[in-house]
């Protein structure tokens, strides 16, 4: 800044006042301080400034398995809403692993980030949420709700899973598969326990052997399918518990040659780009993944803001998109 203010031939103040806009400069005098700035090849440290305020208006975001679609849309959320808020977003992905996740909570601290959202590894998460409360860092957990005293902020996954069931159980289907996700999955038990309680509601029994874990991905799921179908009394209808198992399903039921709804309907949580173009299209329970983005956000400035602020758990209502894939006409 020196070097900017010698060749402008003003003060360093005046440099200062024209990089950070804290007080109005003469036209003439600014033209002439950004000149000098663009010859001296000068670049204003914007984290020198913001640690004198004490922030950066930076926010680390860690999330595990960003190569399944849903994150990704929560995460393209959650930068388009920092963006509206004035902050930027730091992402690194966990890969569900809890030493992972540690490593990335403990590297967003160093770099002083105003606030972290993460998508926990659940019970794995233990060591990362005790960092966060023993370093005082605000934090938002999303997706994976747990008790903590964390804000959080999710979708209603028990009673979107038992709205699904519920409409397969309306066409008639008393015998339903369902594709279980990862069992150290809090969001995965959720929405098993909607299962259950739908089944329930209907007077319906319960064939654990119905009960296949598809541990949240295609190649589980896929042969979970298999092991359903092996069965001597089927399932007339498969109920998916996420997105990538949803592919794992159609992929076993192709190889299978099962036609769909004819011999076994099917349905689904979490919407997909392809699902209303496939044959038959798919019905899905679709969450509102840019509304869970930036109330995570939100929340996350709000607790920056007011470090007091009782904590906030929010459960958002899911759609369910009625196709083809269920025995709708």
């Amino acid at each position: 800044m020196n070097d900017v203010a010698r060749v402008a031939g003003v003060s360093v103040s005046t440099v200062s006042h024209v990089i950070n806009g804290t007080r109005r400069v003469d036209p003439e005098t600014e033209q002439v301080v950004r000149l000098a700035i663009a010859s001296a090849g000068y670049i204003p440290n914007s984290l020198a400034r913001s640690l004198a305020r004490s922030t950066t208006s930076t926010i680390g975001v860690a999330i595990s398995t960003f190569a399944n679609h849903y994150f990704s849309e929560i995460v393209r959320a959650i930068d388009t809403a920092c963006g509206k808020a004035g902050l930027m977003m730091l992402f690194a992905d966990t890969h569900d692993d809890p030493e992972q996740e540690l490593r990335v909570v403990q590297a967003f601290h160093q770099r002083r980030v105003d606030g972290i959202l993460m998508a926990p590894t659940n019970d794995g998460a233990l060591r990362s949420l005790k960092y966060l409360e023993a370093n005082q860092i605000p934090a938002v957990l999303v997706d994976h709700l747990l008790p903590t005293p964390f804000d959080q902020v999710g979708v209603e996954n028990t009673e979107a899973m038992q709205s699904l069931v519920a409409h397969l159980i309306g066409h008639g289907h008393s015998r339903i598969g369902y594709l279980s996700g990862a069992q150290w999955n809090s969001t995965s038990g959720e929405r098993l326990a909607g299962y259950r309680r739908a089944l329930a509601a209907a007077g319906v029994a319960i064939d654990e052997r119905l009960v296949a874990c598809g541990e949240s991905s295609v190649e589980p799921a896929r042969l979970a399918v298999h092991a359903l179908l092996a069965l001597p009394d089927r399932p007339s209808a498969i109920v998916s518990g996420n997105n990538l198992m949803t592919l794992g399903a159609m992929r076993a039921l192709k190889e299978a040659g099962v036609a769909i709804p004819g011999e076994i309907a099917f349905a689904g949580f979490d919407d997909l780009d392809w699902a209303d173009l496939y044959s038959p299209s798919l019905t899905v329970t679709a969450q509102p993944l840019e509304d869970i983005g930036a109330r995570a956000v939100s929340l996350l400035i709000r607790r920056i803001r007011e470090p007091d602020a009782a904590r906030s758990v929010v459960r958002m209502p899911a759609a369910m998109r009625i196709r083809r894939s269920c025995g709708c006409p």
